[in-house]
């Protein structure tokens, strides 16, 4: 198999030998560096690349080009290698130009010119994309290969594994894919061992195997490597990973765990474009990444997954209990659980969850959804982030709300890009009622709030983006919270009814301090988070 490519575009030979040049001294082991001088051979040659079937991994291009734009060759090749890295090459007096192509070409990063001394203000840069891309690219040939039925709940749940844990896997859905029933044949695995997962070595198959079998056989640990900890996060959403890099930075004995995967909600968003220090937006498994490899490299153990379903209090330390049966000992323990979906009430959608119902996950299951009509329920910043990846995919994305409109509930930037989409509708003042199919997902009843008209529509899937609760159920019942669910930290705590009976210190309760002293929480399962509780 050829080397992956990195591109570069740019109309004065000059530059682009100067590129070309510093791009080989880097990378020329692992990567073939190829070069066009307008946008059009770019795209040629980006079309070439895939009919040959190689990998295109990054594409550099010059703004000022003649016939061209670079924020349009990084637009038109993402459409043929949606997974390349795009960076955009300006002069300081193009930083206007770059913004906008950062929100209409959804570049990944913008270098202006000159990037003298490469050491410092290239190669860091580039080694960032590379590694990224690196972590969703899988070979044609090589990799995981996941064999189910689209409308299958267990299906879903491996699937949402795998890419909750960033672990690249190819999906086969057996009644549209060929390949998948020749492989399924030829390993004598039977209809009713679905889902199965083949394994790189071609020899390992796990049938109907539920997350842990997976995580174990993936060699992800799950037993912890010492006795006693100074510090265990449960949680490893955007709280519990900062915790975890901040604890392990110090000099902490820590251990961060999840009952499924790290990054939490934020981490299913596939753009967060409101989170410091990256002004071209991140995607939500793209900041997973990054911050558990930062807390990995500082010292701090993860596990995964691995439930969490009581404590207690020995002498000071803090036990956990593990829905396995087995316990944990740490001096101070931190509670980063974050939210749930709530449930959606309406007919049906109980029995078919998992099976064209699915809560958030419009990552894990865009790409099945190609040329089907889909709802998403919720007017948040959620389901925006959620309707506009889905788009990509499906023939048509409809926005149910109750509301007149997302002015009230969903951020500006994303409104704008919404009304931008073309398959993309919005449906206000309307709920749904019930959702029907044999099996999965096929129809949906939609009420109207203004009239109280009914009508059944066709449906492929529904994405419930609706509202949330705390998952503190988890925690003693000397643990305050307020009537929804909360945890109380700090002053509020101590302001709360019970605290004088409960703490019994002499000293106040730290900030994220709960009324168990060495128990804490962060987050979004802490009372009076801020609002938009989760980055989107």
């Amino acid at each position: 198999m050829n080397k992956p490519v990195l591109l570069i575009v740019d109309d004065d030979p000059q530059v682009l030998a100067a590129v070309r040049r510093d791009l080989r001294l880097r990378y020329r082991e692992h990567y073939t560096v190829m070069s066009a001088a307008s946008g059009e051979e770019a795209l040629a040659t980006a079309r070439e690349l895939k009919t040959r079937g190689d990998s295109l991994a990054l594409v550099i291009s010059d703004q000022r080009m003649p016939g061209m734009p670079g924020s349009e060759v990084l637009a038109r090749s993402r459409e043929v290698y949606p997974l390349a890295r795009r960076v955009l090459l300006t002069a300081y007096s193009d930083i206007e130009a770059a913004v906008k192509a950062i929100n209409e070409a959804h570049l990944d990063y913008y270098l202006s010119k000159p990037w003298d001394p490469p050491e410092e203000r290239l190669f860091p840069v580039i080694d960032d994309l590379l590694d990224a891309w690196q972590a969703e690219y899988l070979p044609e040939a090589k990799g995981l290969r996941l064999v189910g039925d689209q409308w299958s709940p267990r299906s879903h749940a491996i699937k949402d594994f795998l890419a909750g844990n960033l672990i690249p896997y190819r999906w086969l859905d057996v009644t549209r894919n060929e390949d998948a029933r020749v492989l399924l044949e030829a390993a004598g695995v039977g209809s009713d061992e679905l889902p199965a997962l083949f394994f790189d070595d071609g020899s390992t198959v796990l049938r109907n195997p539920e997350p842990r079998q997976v995580a174990e056989r993936l060699g992800r640990p799950l037993s912890a490597a010492f006795e006693v900890y100074d510090l265990v996060i449960v949680g490893a959403g955007p709280a519990g990973l900062a915790a975890a890099v901040y604890g392990a930075s110090e000099g902490l004995r820590t251990l961060l765990l999840d009952r499924h995967a790290p990054g939490g909600q934020a981490g299913t968003s596939s753009r967060i474009e409101n989170y410091l220090g990256f002004p071209t937006g991140v995607s939500g498994s793209d900041l997973t990444r990054r911050a558990l490899m930062q807390a990995q490299r500082l010292g701090a153990e993860f596990l995964a997954p691995l439930e969490a379903t009581g404590i207690s209090i020995d002498a000071g330390y803090k036990r956990l209990r593990l829905a396995d049966g087995r316990e944990l000992m740490t001096r101070a323990l931190l509670a980063a659980t974050g939210m749930l979906y709530r449930e959606h009430p309406a007919l049906g959608v109980t029995k078919l969850t998992g099976a064209g119902v699915y809560y958030g996950a419009a990552i894990t299951e865009a790409p099945a959804i190609s040329g089907r009509r889909v709802l998403v329920i919720g007017g948040g910043n959620s389901a925006g982030q959620g309707a506009l990846y889905l788009a990509r995919h499906a023939k048509e994305v409809e926005i149910v709300v109750r509301r007149d409109g997302l002015r009230d509930t969903m951020s500006p930037y994303l409104i704008d890009q919404i009304a931008k989409t073309p398959n993309i509708q919005l449906r206000p003042r309307a709920q749904i009622e019930r959702v029907e199919g044999e099996g999965h997902v096929e129809r949906v009843a939609l009420t109207s709030l203004d009239d109280g008209s009914c009508r059944v529509e066709e449906a492929d899937a529904l994405f419930v983006f609706i509202g949330t609760r705390p998952r503190s159920d988890w925690l003693p019942p000397e643990v305050l919270r307020d009537t929804k669910g909360f945890v109380l930290t700090g002053r509020d705590m101590m302001a709360a009814d019970g605290s004088a009976r409960i703490w019994k210190e002499r000293r106040e309760p730290l900030p994220l301090e709960t009324s168990v002293p060495g128990l804490f929480a962060v987050g979004d399962l802490r009372a009076d988070c801020i609002d938009t509780r989760s980055p989107v």
